[in-house]
């Protein structure tokens, strides 16, 4: 196959997936900052979840309900 021994091949293969996974990290790094800096998430709470994990602590975030959950719950009333 193209000439390649499979010693080749496995290497090419190797830095391949190297070379796609730092892209891939420094782009989840990249968003995590931009995301951050324009103030659509505050990854800094989450990362205090493992602290403050008991069940009578304060949630991170609270939970919106959905207009279809609401409205599940009114056909289930009616």
């Amino acid at each position: 196959m193209f000439g390649l021994t499979l010693g080749e091949f496995q290497a090419y293969g190797y830095f391949a997936l190297t070379t796609f996974a730092v892209v891939m990290l420094y782009g989840y790094i990249y968003h995590l900052y931009s995301s951050e800096k324009k103030g659509t998430k505050d990854y800094e709470k989450y990362s205090n979840m493992a602290l403050h994990d008991e069940i009578t602590d304060e949630l991170v975030e609270k939970k919106e309900e959905d207009s279809k959950t609401e409205d599940s719950k009114q056909d289930r009333e009616t």
